[in-house]
């Protein structure tokens, strides 16, 4: 696999080109959530790749989860016409070198020090928090960084986050129905943390 892009890991495995969309998260290791984009190429059958000609399928899903890879790779088989032994060969391959990719790259890091701002930053960054409407403007920067919709949310969401640094700081509880994008924006609107300030937690029992 090809992860020279960490924006865009390139995988080959037969006549089956798989990117990885933005990569992999390295700091989440009880789960692997990625954009999937698979397409055909090279195909030895002509009149086959002439029907799948341009067609990709492009999906987000959790690689420890057997059930979404399950549904995933019999829609892949289904639209592009190959067999769903070699495309669940393919994600199989691709989720060991994505956890030794992590794993390498978990060690490489060292141990997480406080960023410290250039004079230039700090300048333009004080500029920014002593100019007009800073709560408006906040949330134009949160949008720009693809947090798109929910702008009441997504400003609220990170002022709580922001008071971490405060002696009583915020929480918050995410009330909806499923699949309407709770942990997207808590997860997008936490990336805007630094990871130093922060500590992500999937599962919690009572205990």
């Amino acid at each position: 696999m090809n992860t020279e892009n960490p924006n865009c890991f390139v995988y080959e495995a037969g006549e089956l080109l798989i990117e990885l969309l933005g990569g992999v998260r390295i700091d989440t290791l009880d789960r692997m959530r990625v954009t999937m984009k698979v397409t055909v190429v090279n195909r030895k059958h002509k009149a086959i790749e002439s029907e799948v000609a341009g067609l990709s399928i492009r999906h987000n899903l959790d690689l420890y989860n057997d059930t979404q890879v399950e549904k995933f790779v019999r829609r892949v088989a289904e639209r592009l016409e190959v067999g769903s032994i070699a495309v669940t060969k393919a994600i199989a391959c691709i989720t060991s070198e994505l956890e030794a990719y992590r794993l390498t790259e978990l060690d490489k890091q060292e141990v997480r020090k406080e960023k410290l701002l250039t004079a230039t930053e700090r300048e333009e960054a004080l500029q920014f928090m002593q100019g007009e409407n800073l709560l408006e403007r906040t949330n134009e920067m949160i949008g720009k960084s693809g947090v798109i919709g929910e702008e009441v949310n997504r400003l609220l969401m990170y002022l709580i986050f922001t008071s971490r640094n405060r002696e009583h700081p915020l929480h918050c509880i995410s009330f909806g129905s499923s699949g309407i994008g709770k942990t997207y924006l808590q997860e997008k609107v936490g990336e805007l943390i630094p990871a130093e300030d922060k500590i992500e937690i999937t599962v919690l029992s009572e205990k």
